[in-house]
């Protein structure tokens, strides 16, 4: 039906909308399908990724534009494609990273600063990045800002920032791309920017800004944005009668699909507003009506009485955050703009702005009602005494928001209308006699993972008062204190502390004694995590806040002068606000960095900071993944089928639900191994591991089945109604614990060549020690590598029962032979295809290829194509992550701190398969021997449990060497009482004890370059200055700490062989391929360079852009063999050598060509030199295999790093102030690389040393399996100055071009950041008088340092209060 002329809106059974400009009507569509998978599945648009299917990571960020009628005008805003109903976007235009611009139609400047700024590196994560970036730079034109200057967008430094706060990237560490989004901003000094490779340093202001890729508002705003189509202008309703989609315009007509016949016999009802709840609650269930609330009036509406504000219940979060920053600016009451004001800025820490785009305020806070989701709105709601209106079967009613939480859950065809939130009133009595300055004042609190928002809180606070002051202080009236999301179904009211408060002049009595009320408050339920913090976190949030009142009412009258209590309160209210203040007031986000480098020009090209190779197709969403791969005709989907339970008998597997999964094709089992072939998943040195489990499953996790189905969500539902028959009778209780596997002798073995040596006579350096400490623990947990791309494979049957496999995995060569074994086949039928990977980090090397050998089993086997990508969940189940380990230690040392002996064992869960575990205790000890120990002895076990395999993860056993050295050097440090630094000085290696503990890698003495590097970070840090910065600061305030340290590394990698292969083509143009693959590394970038660089040894003309005509192609097994593995930091490198090998050959067959040509002519370019090459036959393709000799194929790495932590001692929170890092790349091939893989590393080892936390049940099946769970670093959590310092220490002739590796070694410098903690929470404890002896787990998590700090700091603090008094 078309808009008739009075503008009514079009009633619509089919479904159309635009995406980048392209018309798309959808006649038939299952109403559960979402925007994603449309995009992914039936358009040509491959930007958009899927990296959570939960709506927190960001990579499926899209705009979405649609014309409001009212307002007559296009809104344009971000959602998360993954949760977005495709039926919602009715009359909508999308935008996606190709829509703003591409390889063909040219590039939009937001996809070149990306690359010019070097802020890709695996790229997955890059196109939801940019599209956040452009949504905020359209919309800030908007905005009433002033103009901005030529060149740069309306937007703020700090809008830029908080623009991608809500994505994620594992690779680059974000500072770089903070810089790229902040390069739009109008207030941006350009020097604070970082590496780029628009301008030189010296550059001036107005050369830097020419240099950067033109932007205009105007010329680069999408014009997809601008919803100008008549059909798009008209409000179109979907009825979408065939598959229940359904789009009452009144609440009548919502009312009677609500009690429709079919609804009342039984049927399930989806009430759609956003679809964001799916992300937390994984809805599997099959609806037999969707109900889009949006077009209802009401439910949509603002509506503004005497008596306050009321929402439409439909309305998004965001714009509900809009409405209330509008009337706290229109408002002339002051506690009316503070009250909007508090809850507005409290709502922008509610997960990412593209999820409040489309969150809706109703839904939250039915979630928190029907299913107690932990809400801050609840909360928030609650404390301000909202009230809501309902619709049930009995009609509309208006109840208090209290009594609508703790009535029983709502029907589902129950539906919440509005929310009302009154405006502030202060007493009745606020005028009589002795009353002075009243005021009503709200504020909120939460404390969680990352300080702006997107994680769940531990718990949170809202707190209204009506309160006066005068003389005698401060006189509370009356009181709301709400409490939230700390383990109880529903936010509550603290009723006993505010009949407590109410009447009451604040002193401190009357703090101790609420202080003690509120924990009787808030009781957490069983089961909940870290019940003592959260209890501990309201009885700081409550003296925050009385605190705060009493700042605000000395700062009003001057201070009291009658109650002696009042004004110790008043000195302890000025000494928390000067540190602290108010928490609902969001932290900044970075500060200026520098990123030093020196380019080396010994090796042109190898040595500039060239843009990674592919950095802005990436950004443009071109480049492809596996995933991005069209399926085949007749494609299936699958997924693996795992076990809840370890050690358990399999009976059977079937779908018991009603009704049954759609799709299903078959359940492919260790059964479907053809004859021939082995129940083979991967491979590793060290042996293989099983496919599938048979009759018995090893562990929590174990792969019973792998389902196939018509498409890949049909595919996961399947996997997830699964029902498994399990039995344990006659089996062995599993082993979950390193402690059960030396009970029952559970171990694997290392080969004895791995095994790490002793240094030294242990017996002998404890018996020259002054002192000892001996049975010391230490207890290491796991780390999920979150690359941002899951597992994923496309198998596809070919000729001649062949196979070819494309998979995202780091070591194709023995995914090959995998798969040939597990088929039976030989290896010649099997062809394995790697173009890039979205991120790996170690865990896609066996991980990877189960996957892939499953896909190839099930394409086997159903002669069709068969593809998988995991969902997250799934992925990190099956991951085993980073080993966890158990060490004891024995250490003698001087009175001095001198060590003279340590002595460790070690257990180390290996999980259920050998995988890559006996590299750990190799990599470990060469970690631990860091320092100058004396002597150094160690009894190492692989522990076999039921775990799932543990595998490699950047900088595997390393980083758990490096944090037990520092363990130790901190407890030697405490135990003597002696500043930390110097005990570390004293213990540091000298270059004969350097060659003494690494015999074989020590090289040459001016290689050792670990001495000048802590010398010159001491200096470049102003660490001294600093140290003694911290103590005056820590001296002079009580609730936050501070703590600096400096940490070096000595880091032992090993070089690998690596085939290469150079081809001339006829136009002079170059394909190299290499054994390694790229994940983000820049290996590609370095192999061009290197390539052209030993090519122009030519000397021929026209070879000055010679880089540019080098493409790095996809790694394929058949094209070339022995491939190896891409891990430990030196694949770039060996795959340089062994193309320069290659180059060498091709130069040597060439040079007499081209000197013949020079004589006859006296010169020749390039082009012509090829072009009589290929006429005269000559080999334009050369192959080489690089085998580093054995006398140089391991080497030591060095660098050091200094960072300074601010501690809150009342929530436990750590905030990075600083880090600054040198590190000694030899000659870097390219610094700009290496400088993103430095930072990139150390914020991912922030994340293993800081937040987070890899946790399984009590069967050791993973329980932090999503990104609600495991929360990896954002933007909000890395340090605030980031300052990097590349160091070229000049020749070294054993290295490739004199490089060395940088991709893992920087990850263990995290470890600074650790200390630093350590160091701030001693100083906490000082003060507190707690025993400056402890260990600080890792990870460092805000409960495990506010425990550390003291949960009775508060208590303690009123105590000494009163005694002062």
């Amino acid at each position: 039906m078309e808009l008739a002329e009075n503008g009514a809106p079009i009633i619509a059974g089919l479904l159309v909308f635009e995406v980048n400009g392209e018309r798309f009507e959808v006649p038939e569509i299952d109403p559960s399908t979402t925007l994603l998978e449309f995009l992914r599945t039936k358009t040509r648009f491959r930007s958009v990724k899927l990296g959570c299917g939960e709506g927190g990571c960001g990579a499926c960020v899209v705009l979405l534009s649609k014309y409001d009628p009212k307002l007559k005008r296009t809104e344009s805003f971000t959602v998360s494609s993954c949760l977005t109903l495709l039926c919602s976007i009715n009359g909508c235009s999308v935008t996606t990273s190709e829509g703003l611009g591409n390889i063909k139609d040219g590039f939009h400047p937001i996809h070149l600063r990306f690359a010019g700024f070097h802020a890709s590196q695996c790229g997955f994560c890059t196109p939801g990045m940019c599209m956040s970036l452009f949504s905020a730079l359209a919309n800030s034109e908007k905005s009433d800002h002033l103009q901005a200057p030529p060149g740069f967008s309306k937007l703020t430094i700090s809008e830029a920032e908080r623009a991608i706060s809500g994505n994620l990237c594992r690779c680059t560490g974000y500072r770089p791309i903070a810089d790229a989004c902040k390069s739009f901003a109008a207030d941006v000094d350009l020097e604070d920017l970082g590496t780029n490779t628009f301008w030189r340093r010296g550059d001036a202001k107005g050369i830097r800004a020419s240099k950067l890729p033109t932007y205009n508002p105007i010329d680069h705003a999408c014009s997809y944005t601008d919803v100008t189509k008549s059909e798009l202008k008209s409000k179109r309703i979907l009825n979408f009668e065939q598959y229940s989609w359904h789009t009452p315009l009144t609440i009548d007509e919502l009312q009677s699909l609500l009690c429709s016949d079919m609804v009342r016999n039984g049927a399930m009802i989806k009430l759609v507003v956003g679809n964001t709840g799916d992300g937390y609650y994984k809805d599997a269930k099959k609806y037999d009506k969707y109900v889009d609330l949006r077009s209802i009036p009401e439910l949509s509406m603002v509506r503004r009485d005497e008596q306050g504000i009321e929402f439409g219940a439909a309305l998004p979060i965001s714009k509900v955050i809009l409405y209330l920053k509008l009337e706290s600016k229109t408002n002339t009451s002051s506690d009316r703009k503070v009250l909007f004001t508090r809850i507005a800025e409290h709502m922008e820490k509610i997960a990412s702005i593209f999820i409040r785009n489309s969150a809706s305020i109703g839904g939250n806070l039915v979630m928190a009602q029907r299913k107690h989701f932990p809400s801050d709105i609840a909360t928030l709601l609650l404390a301000v005494d909202s009230s809501v209106s309902i619709l049930s079967g009995h009609g509309q009613e208006k109840i208090s928001f209290e009594e609508f939480l703790y009535r029983s859950p709502l029907d589902p065809k129950d539906v919440l209308l509005t929310v009302h939130i009154p405006f502030p009133k202060s007493s009745e009595v606020q005028n009589s006699v002795g009353q002075q300055h009243p005021r009503v004042l709200l504020e909120s609190y939460r404390a969680a993972p990352r300080p702006l928002g997107n994680s769940l809180p531990y718990l949170n606070a809202a707190f209204l008062v009506d309160a006066c002051c005068n003389e005698s202080g401060v006189l509370v009236n009356r009181v709301r204190l709400a409490f939230g999301a700390y383990g109880t179904k529903h936010a509550s009211r603290a009723t006993n502390v505010e009949e407590y408060l109410a009447g009451k002049v604040l002193s401190v009595e009357v703090l101790d004694k609420a202080v003690k009320l509120v924990k009787e408050a808030i009781v957490p339920e069983d089961g909940t995590s870290y019940p003592a913090y959260r209890k501990s976190l309201a009885v700081s949030f409550l003296f925050s806040f009385l605190t705060n009142l009493i700042n605000d009412c000395s700062d009003v009258i001057g201070g009291s002068k009658n109650d002696p209590n009042g004004k110790l309160l008043e000195n302890a209210a000025k000494v928390y606000d000067k540190i602290m203040p108010s928490p609902i007031k969001g932290p900044t986000l970075l500060s200026s960095a520098k990123q030093i480098m020196e380019t080396n020009r010994d090796y042109n090209p190898v040595g500039e900071p060239m843009p990674k190779f592919g950095a802005p197709i990436q950004a443009s969403g071109e480049a492809v993944y596996v995933d991005d791969i069209p399926s085949p005709p007749n494609c299936l989907h699958g997924t693996l089928i795992c076990s809840s339970k370890p050690l358990v008998r399999v009976k059977g597997i079937s779908f018991k639900s009603k009704p049954e999964p759609t799709g299903v094709v078959d359940i492919i089992t260790a059964n479907d191994i053809p004859k021939g072939g082995e129940n083979v998943g991967g491979m590793a040195h060290f042996g293989s591991e099983p496919l599938f489990a048979d009759e018995v499953t090893r562990f929590a996790g174990d792969f019973i089945g792998f389902v196939t189905a018509d498409t890949q969500k049909h595919a996961n539902l399947a996997a997830r109604m699964a029902s498994v028959d399990y039995d344990t009778e006659g089996l062995d209780p599993p082993i979950l614990t390193v402690e059960e596997a030396v009970e029952r002798s559970s171990f694997l073995e290392a080969p004895s060549f791995m095994l790490p040596s002793m240094v030294g006579d242990f017996s002998n350096g404890m018996a020259n020690a002054d002192h000892k400490i001996l049975s010391a623990e230490i207890k290491l947990g796991s780390q999920y590598c979150f690359y941002m791309e899951t597992q994923t494979a496309l198998a596809i049957p070919d000729e001649d029962n062949t196979m070819v496999v494309y998979s995202s995995v780091q070591w194709p060569e023995f995914l090959h032979r995998s798969i040939a074994k597990c088929l039976g086949i030989p290896e010649h039928n099997v062809r394995v295809i790697t173009r890039r990977i979205g991120g790996g980090f170690g865990g896609k090397l066996l991980r990877a290829m189960t996957v892939a050998t499953a896909c190839a089993l099930a394409a086997h086997k159903l002669r069709r194509p068969v593809r998988c990508y995991l969902d997250r969940k799934t992925d990190m189940i099956i991951a085993g992550g980073r080993h966890p380990m158990k060490i004891k230690y024995d250490v003698g040392f001087k009175s001095d701190g001198k060590i003279t002996a340590l002595h460790l064992d070690i257990l180390i869960n290996a999980g259920i398969t050998v995988d890559i575990s006996p590299f750990i205790p190799f990599t470990m000890v060469a970690a631990l021997k860091k320092y100058n120990w004396g002597a150094l002895s160690f009894n190492i076990k692989l522990c076999k449990t039921n775990h799932s395999s543990k595998s490699a993860v950047r900088a595997p056993g390393d980083v758990q060497g490096t944090y037990v050295a520092e363990v130790v050097i901190e407890h030697v440090a405490s135990f003597l009482s002696l500043d930390v630094d110097s005990v570390r000085n004293i213990n540091l290696h000298t270059y004969e004890s350097l060659s003494f503990f690494y015999p074989h890698s020590s090289g040459d003495p001016v290689e050792y370059t670990l001495p000048l590097i802590l010398d010159k970070i001491a200096e470049s840090s102003s660490y001294t200055e600093r140290v003694a910065r911290v103590e005056l600061f820590n001296k002079s305030n009580f609730w936050h700490k501070r703590g600096i340290s400096r940490v070096p590394i000595v880091y032992q990698v090993s070089v690998n062989a690596t085939p290469g292969k150079v081809s001339i083509l006829w136009d002079g143009s170059i394909v190299v391929e290499v054994g390694g693959t790229e994940m983000g590394q820049g290996l590609w970038t370095k192999v061009r360079q290197t390539t052209a660089y030993t090519l122009t040894s030519i000397q021929c003309d026209g070879m000055d852009d010679l880089v540019e005509k080098v493409r790095v192609v996809q790694s394929d097994t058949l094209s070339i063999v022995q491939g190896g593995v891409t891990s430990g930091s030196t694949t770039s490198e060996s795959s340089c050598a062994a193309v320069r090998l290659s180059c060498n050959i091709l130069v040597e067959r060439l040079v007499p060509l081209v000197k013949e040509l020079q004589e006859k002519t006296g010169s020749v370019t390039w082009d012509d030199l090829i072009l009589q090459a290929q006429n005269r036959s000559i080999n334009l393709a050369a192959h080489a295999y690089y085998v580093p000799e054995s006398s140089s194929s391991e080497y030591l790495n060095y660098g050091a790093a200094v960072s300074e932590v601010e501690v809150n001692v009342l929530t436990g929170q750590t905030t990075i102030l600083r880090t600054d890092i040198v590190y000694d790349c030899g000659k870097s091939m390219n610094p700009a690389v290496d400088m993103g893989q430095i930072e990139g590393a150390f914020v991912q080892g922030i994340g293993f040393f800081m937040l987070e936390e890899y946790l399984d049940n009590s069967e050791g099946l993973t329980i932090t399996d999503s990104t609600w769970t495991y929360k990896i670093p954002t933007l909000d959590t890395i340090p605030k100055q980031f300052n990097v310092e590349l160091l070229n220490s000049g020749h070294h002739k054993d290295r490739v071009l004199s490089s060395k590796a940088c991709g893992e070694p920087p990850l263990v410098l995290a470890v600074s950041v650790h200390c630093a903690t350590r160091a701030a929470i001693c100083s906490a404890r000082k003060q507190s008088n707690i025993p400056s002896t402890f260990l600080l787990d890792v990870p460092a998590t805000m409960p495990v340092v506010k425990q550390l700090c003291g949960l009775d700091t508060v208590e303690k603090y009123l105590q000494s209060l009163s005694s002062s008094s």
